[in-house]
């Protein structure tokens, strides 16, 4: 089997035809025009790639739903339009620029109990007050030990289109694919109370491989420092 090749979202293929399309007409007019629509075209390809990932085996493992930077580790309410926990619970926040994989991807086994989409702004992703203000997509999953774990789809400044292909009472498992967003975004992860961050900010991420918590074990909150 020929594993050089990467597999697409679905959700590219009409941008890939569209931009293959412009860069075809651009070559009638101008070799110039044509090479510079060729290199979007590629970027394109690029941006929907959906990469096979290898997920940990672990009872509890919590991974990442996204690849990117983790720019904030700190206690937040979820978003209030849930009405579902008013603790401030542990919020993880990964920034996902336009040359990351942006398939989005379960981080824990379990039940879908709640999906909710809330229309916002499109503010930078990396700013703060996205979490709060930009358009955003919300999913609440139930494990077997009825933990809840919510990951929230938030776009960004370029971001105009969050894909959810899940639904409310779907089984999933942790590293499967479950949505994408366009074109730059952020990604948060609220964990359950008592149970801590493993990864720190500024770690990159990668989606559906990188532990960022266990449901089983305890360890002590990090928050952004390095344990010496």
């Amino acid at each position: 089997m020929n594993t050089f090749l990467v597999p697409i979202h679905r959700a590219g293929w009409p941008f890939i035809a569209l931009f293959s399309g412009i860069t075809l007409v651009f070559f009638l007019f101008s070799t110039t025009l044509g090479s510079i629509g060729l290199v979007l075209s590629i970027w394109c390809i690029y941006f929907f790639r959906n990469p096979r990932r290898v997920t940990p085996l672990g009872k509890g493992l919590i991974v990442s739903p996204g690849d990117g930077l983790v720019t904030k580790i700190e206690v937040a309410l979820p978003p209030k339009e849930l009405k579902w926990t008013k603790k401030p619970l542990t919020r993880i926040s990964i920034f996902l620029n336009v040359f990351d994989v942006h398939v989005n991807r379960i981080p824990v086994d379990g039940i879908i109990t709640k999906i909710y989409y809330h229309p916002g702004k499109f503010f930078n992703a990396s700013l703060d007050k996205a979490s709060e203000h930009n358009e955003r997509n919300s999913i609440i999953i139930k494990t077997l030990s009825g933990q809840e774990v919510l990951v929230v789809q938030i776009a960004g400044l370029i971001a105009r289109r969050i894909l959810c292909e899940t639904k409310e009472g779907q089984e999933v498992n942790a590293g499967e694919t479950f949505g994408i967003i366009r074109f730059g975004s952020r990604v948060d992860l609220y964990l359950p109370e008592g149970v801590a961050s493993q990864v720190i900010e500024g770690q990159r991420m990668i989606g559906g491989e990188t532990i960022i918590g266990d449901l089983v074990s305890r360890f002590p909150q990090r928050f952004g420092e390095v344990r010496q």
